[in-house]
């Protein structure tokens, strides 16, 4: 493409260099390492290095030009000036693919908790309802049948705009992916087209990393804020802040709820006495969806995997499903056909105790992990937590805080802390500080703390202690990813007359795990 019809309609503040409108671009990136002959290459000042001191490097692999928000000197390349560089490289990145999110059917699901399990839910519908199914989150990237493992929630916009391309041309129908607050501040789903999103719900989280309460809510509803006039917004009514948007975007608004019965989409009688959710779902009036009516009515369901938790990222992903016109039938069986997402509240062992691998991250999913919990029938909680290494003292005291909001309340006399040392990486090993906040918290209460550095040391601990009707959950965000292969392999080093394939089953297809 030229790079006059590639940066038409770009606002920028000065050229330096030999700029020419008939210069071939074959591709734009921010990644110096995915420069090649013919790159427009986008100078971006990050976190942690300055894309404008990779100039000269560009030019040396074949760039032909760079986006830059400030000039170098001695650089033998056209720079073109921009005030927002992140925003450019999405817009162009966008257009040199062809706009390929036009033609897809593009679903973005955001929320504090449940992004990833609302979106392996409508996934998984979509699948069973026949369609080509692309997914991108926290945990994969995937394309049909062909996955990889996923570094970032949402990849950075140029990676995107080719994943989408990919995507159009393998034929690809639906595309379900998650919207971190990251990608909406930082530019990287601008030019994406979406015909529904989602918003399940808020809390706090990633408090460090964007500033304060207030700036993650305005990167988080900007989802939902910048919508375009003909798509649809799927709100959570029983989310005050999420539910507050409902005026303030050009989609049509719809609701689900489990508390309100004037909401579009009701969950009624509630019944989650065996942990696994079973009600009824209320369609209270006709929608005109995408092109097809979906008809009021009530509908029962019983979901296969636990938790309240799930019930509301049900009712999200069936909402969506329903208005792109999926029958109700069809939306449902296969909703109750759902096996859940690993490290989810996810079962990884069911016989003589329970182990329940949860990521346990912020307050919001911390109460409805261990509200979870309460509605089961056991003897002794094990908790095997997981320091959030380097996400700050704020996100770890807030974590200690709600869980022993919940002590009494559990049948729980002792916290299994760990840094996970042997398996974090240096951008999740736990600070000192972080450390003295753990201990301060859980000082103020009557809980035994053991504190094992090592992750495996820890599980083998809590499962050494755990007995019949117990539950362990091995909780945690960064180094607890290899607690559920730790636990069950611990599990048959002590019983090698277990069924092996049963009970490493649950580490099938696995990805979190793995490198």
């Amino acid at each position: 493409m030229r790079l006059g019809t590639l940066m038409e309609d770009i606002p920028f503040s000065g050229i330096r260099g030999d700029y020419n409108d008939e210069i071939e671009i074959s591709s734009v990136t921010n990644d110096s390492r995915k420069i090649e002959e013919g790159s427009l290459f986008v100078a971006i000042k990050g976190y942690l290095q300055d894309g404008h001191d990779y100039l000269e490097t560009a030019k040396e692999k074949g760039a032909r030009a760079a986006i830059v928000t400030e000039f170098r000197d001695g650089i033998d390349l056209p720079q073109i000036q921009v005030e927002n560089a992140r925003e450019i490289l999405s817009r162009t990145s966008a257009r040199i693919m062809g706009y390929p999110t036009r033609a897809l059917r593009m679903i973005g699901i955001t929320a504090t908790n449940g992004k990833t399990t609302t979106s392996y839910m409508l996934d998984h519908i979509y699948k069973e309802a026949g369609y080509s199914t692309g997914l991108i989150g926290s945990v994969v990237i995937k394309v049909g049948d062909a996955f990889v493992h996923s570094n970032l929630t949402t990849p950075e916009s140029s990676d995107l705009q080719i994943i989408f391309k990919q995507m159009l041309e393998e034929r690809i129908e639906k595309v379900v992916m998650e919207v971190s607050s990251s990608a909406l501040e930082l530019y990287r789903v601008n030019d994406v087209d979406f015909d529904i999103v989602a918003f399940n719900n808020f809390s706090r989280e990633h408090i460090d990393q964007h500033g304060s309460l207030e700036k993650y809510f305005e990167a988080k509803s900007s989802l939902v804020r910048n919508a375009k006039e003909g798509a649809f917004a799927i709100l959570n009514m029983d989310d005050e802040k999420t539910y507050s948007l409902h005026n303030e975007t050009k989609a049509k608004f719809i609701t689900f709820s489990t508390k309100n019965n004037t909401a579009d989409f009701f969950c009624g009688d509630l019944d989650l006495s065996s942990g696994r959710g079973i009600f009824t779902l209320n369609i209270r009036k006709d929608i005109i969806g995408l092109g097809k009516v979906v008809e009021k009515g009530e509908y029962p369901v019983s979901l296969k995997v636990p938790g309240f938790h799930s019930v509301v990222n049900a009712l999200s992903a069936m909402a969506i499903a329903l208005l792109d016109g999926i029958p109700a039938r069809e939306v449902i069986s296969a909703m109750e056909s759902f096996g859940g997402v690993e490290r989810r509240f996810q079962y990884i062992y069911d016989d003589e105790f329970i182990i329940i691998d949860d990521h346990f991250a912020n307050r919001s999913n911390i109460d409805m992990t261990l509200e979870s919990i309460m509605q089961l029938d056991y003897h002794k909680l094990h908790l095997v937590y997981a320091v959030r290494g380097n996400r700050g003292t704020t996100v770890n005291r807030e974590n200690i805080v709600t869980l022993l909001e919940w002590k009494d309340r559990l049948h729980m006399d002792e916290i299994i802390g760990t840094k996970s040392m042997e398996f974090v990486t240096a951008k999740d090993k736990v600070l000192e500080e972080e450390m003295e906040v753990f201990h301060e918290e859980l000082g103020k209460s009557n809980l035994k703390v053991t504190v094992i550095d090592e992750l495996m040391s820890a599980i083998r601990y809590a499962l050494n202690k755990a007995e019949a009707g117990d539950i362990v959950l091995l909780a945690g965000s960064q180094g607890m990813d290899y607690g559920a292969r730790i636990a069950l392999e611990y599990l048959y080093e002590k019983h090698p007359d277990k069924d092996m394939e049963r009970l490493y089953a649950p580490l099938k297809d696995r990805v979190s795990d793995t490198i």
